[in-house]
């Protein structure tokens, strides 16, 4: 039985292997701070500490992506400038006019991360106005501290243009084939894995082929959520990418998880019903790997039972995917691959009205205004950075809130104390040229950009460049005193410790509690579609809101998978429940998600008897008021009230004659099936709480 410690230190060294496009852009990172390090060197422009970690915030998922985020960074820093100069002139730079702005400040910055599909945006401006008022806490001249506030602008500006040029010499120039060959990959990963199970080869080479899957199973599903973001912002021909592709990488990416967590079980296989069942699971992965419909009869859906095997797992994976709409025709509709960005709105639908959105600003301006008036009451302005982190490492859930203290802890340490401080001690006062800082800043940029590109421990590195950039840099000299490096470092842990304690033990909300409501918002989704659907609304009107809805819905199950990966941080008594009840939440909601896209795929071709059918508004009266009365029952904890299923009750008669309908049998029998499997989903969910 291995250690606990080298369990941690074995996934450590499988989260820093090399993956696909993780050595390129973390050169593209390097090379960006490195320009933009000599440029306010040249230049002898401040605020270095900031322009250096914005190379880190701005997205490089294309050119254009980091052009478009580029542009809004600079909209929203001169926002945050405009804020604090208005704020200093209309109060005349009263005290209590910088406390409340802090406090107001960072409750719109954290409701706008809560409630968009940028939130960076909200996060920079809070964090950059928080930069900003703590200078007028110096006793000054106006002007020099006007200029000062103004001279961020020109740092941040060198930043994105490095980066932005960066991008456009050496990015990645078709992602759409890159995604294609991605998805491949793992799918014969996966092929040859369980093909040498069913062959009962031996151990060697089972191993060889484990391993090759572990790896991308480590990769998890970001870099392929990069490239399609690639395809949506630039509106790229999809070329040969299926239907749903967004949710379908979260569905590989679960499936590659079991697969991995199965091979590392499982040395070699002797039984022949387990062989023959792997043999099955490689003809499925080879059917999708060349793009043919699987064969999934008789698999079952995943998550629901304790007695539940890896392998169950893997089928239903499996299933799962092979329950997606599979038209892989040139004349299929290309929106239904890939939604442009252009359509997607600012603000998530009915963020506004959901309580824990004003919960979630309300707790970052907690945090700050708690850091701020300790820093201001015991008069040590030294460790105003304690601030500026809490607009930078604000999360919401608990277990996701241990997750990152654990890895803002680890980054404040190796990053602020080892080697800022440590630079301070023993580097710089033997560094006389830009040289040689060039040299160590490349080194260190490297080095995060390396560990923010892996899926488990990614967080560690931003956090290492932040919590360096923020200790080692204060002007163009090199340090003479310890006590500055030493006051930043002490402001980031300050800001860790305020933000356990409001997090955690104030008002502490469980992942797997934030779980249950993603999934909750998703199934109430569905229920809006088909509501929209028995309203008849306009066919155009009818599909751009579902446009709306289906990249919202995308994105809460890409956030649920990774709110999976870190509920095993929520330490407690019923940890090990919780780890189960959300593996059980992740595998309903991808069965709701395969609902809802079997609903869409039909609906996208148009057909008026698909919308005015009346057995068919027979059959999503019954399905909205089910689908209603199943996010209330995960949401709330409560049991189901109603046992005799509206639904079920309309399908008894009308529903096989729709089956027996040559137009829309199969999309009745696939929603029939799918829905009876949400419905095992949600009851099976019942018996977790």
């Amino acid at each position: 039985m291995p250690s606990r410690a080298s369990i941690w230190a074995e996934r450590i060294r499988l989260d820093l292997q090399p993956t696909e496009g993780r050595l390129s852009a973390s050169l593209r990172i390097t090379l960006a701070s490195l320009i933009t390090l000599i440029l306010l060197m040249v230049w002898q422009v401040p605020f270095a500490s900031v322009a250096l970690f914005f190379i880190f915030i701005i997205g490089r998922d294309n050119p254009s992506i980091s052009l478009r985020s580029g542009i809004m960074s600079l909209i929203t820093l001169m926002l945050a400038v405009a804020t604090e100069l208005t704020l200093v002139a209309i109060t005349d730079n009263d005290p209590a006019a910088r406390v409340l702005g802090v406090i107001v400040v960072s409750f719109i910055a954290g409701t706008f991360v809560a409630s968009t599909t940028l939130p960076t945006l909200g996060s920079m401006w809070g964090f950059i106005f928080c930069t900003l008022i703590a200078l007028w806490e110096r006793r000054a001249p106006a002007n020099p501290l006007v200029k000062t506030s103004l001279w961020i602008l020109a740092a941040t500006g060198i930043a994105v243009g490095s980066s932005v040029a960066i991008e456009y010499i050496f990015a990645a120039r078709n992602p759409a084939q890159q995604l294609i060959a991605e998805r491949r990959n793992r799918y014969r990963a996966l092929a040859r894995m369980f093909s040498l199970y069913a062959e009962g080869a031996d151990a060697k080479r089972i191993g060889d082929a484990v391993m090759s899957v572990s790896r991308l199973a480590v990769a998890g599903q970001s870099g392929m959520q990069r490239l399609y973001n690639t395809v949506v912002d630039r509106n790229l021909d999809v070329g040969d990418l299926p239907i749903g592709t967004r949710v379908r990488i979260t569905m590989l990416a679960q499936l590659m998880d079991v697969a991995s967590a199965f091979g590392l079980q499982y040395a070699t296989v002797d039984d022949p019903v387990t062989r023959e069942r792997c043999a099955q699971i490689a003809k499925e992965c080879e059917a999708l790997l060349d793009d043919r419909v699987p064969q999934h009869e008789g698999y079952r859906t995943p998550g629901f039972g304790e007695t539940e095997t890896l392998l169950d797992r893997v089928e239903g994976n499996l299933h799962i995917i092979a329950s997606m709409p599979h038209d892989f025709s040139s004349a299929r509709d290309k929106n239904l691959v890939a939604l442009p960005s252009a359509k997607v709105p600012l603000f998530i639908p009915g963020a506004f009205h959901n309580k824990q959105t004003w919960y979630f600003g309300l707790k970052i301006s907690l945090c700050a205004t708690l850091c701020y008036l300790f820093y201001w009451g015991v008069d040590w302005p030294g460790i105003s950075t304690s601030v500026t982190t809490v607009l930078i490492a604000g999360l919401s859930s608990t277990g996701a809130l241990k997750q990152r203290f654990l890895f803002r802890f680890a980054g404040a340490l190796i990053g602020g104390l080892i080697l800022g401080l440590g630079s301070a001690i023993f580097l710089f006062p033997y560094m006389d040229s830009i040289t040689s800082l060039v040299v160590l800043v490349g080194c260190i940029a490297f080095a995060s950009a390396w560990i923010a590109g892996g899926r488990q421990f990614g967080y560690v590195g931003w956090q290492i460049a932040f919590s360096f950039y923020l200790v080692a840099f204060e002007d163009f000299q090199p340090p003479t005193e310890l006590a500055p490096p030493r006051d930043r470092l002490i402001g980031i842990l300050v800001a860790l410790i305020v933000m356990w304690f409001v997090f955690d033990q104030m008002w502490p909300v469980r992942t797997v509690t934030i779980m249950r409501r993603a999934f909750a918002s998703i199934l109430q989704e569905e229920s809006r579609l088909f509501q929209m659907e028995l309203e008849a609304l306009p066919h155009e009107r009818l599909i751009q809101q579902t446009d709306v809805l289906r990249d919202h819905i995308g994105k809460t199950m890409a956030s649920i998978r990774s709110m999976n990966d870190a509920v095993e941080y929520d330490f407690g008594v019923d940890r090990e429940r919780h780890m189960r009840e959300a593996q059980s939440i992740l595998g309903a909601a991808l069965t709701a998600v395969s609902l809802l896209w079997n609903e869409l795929s039909e609906l996208r071709r148009g057909d008026k008897e698909f919308i005015h059918n009346p057995e068919m508004i027979r059959m999503r009266q019954g399905m909205q008021h089910d689908l209603d009365a199943f996010a209330a029952s995960v949401e709330q904890k409560a049991k189901l009230q109603d046992p005799a299923f509206p639904f079920m009750a309309a399908c008894e008669g009308p529903c096989a004659d729709l089956i027996a309908d040559p137009h829309h049998g199969e999309y009745t029998q696939h929603t029939i099936d799918r829905f009876r499997e949400l419905q095992t989903a949600v009851l099976y969910l019942e018996t977790q709480e």
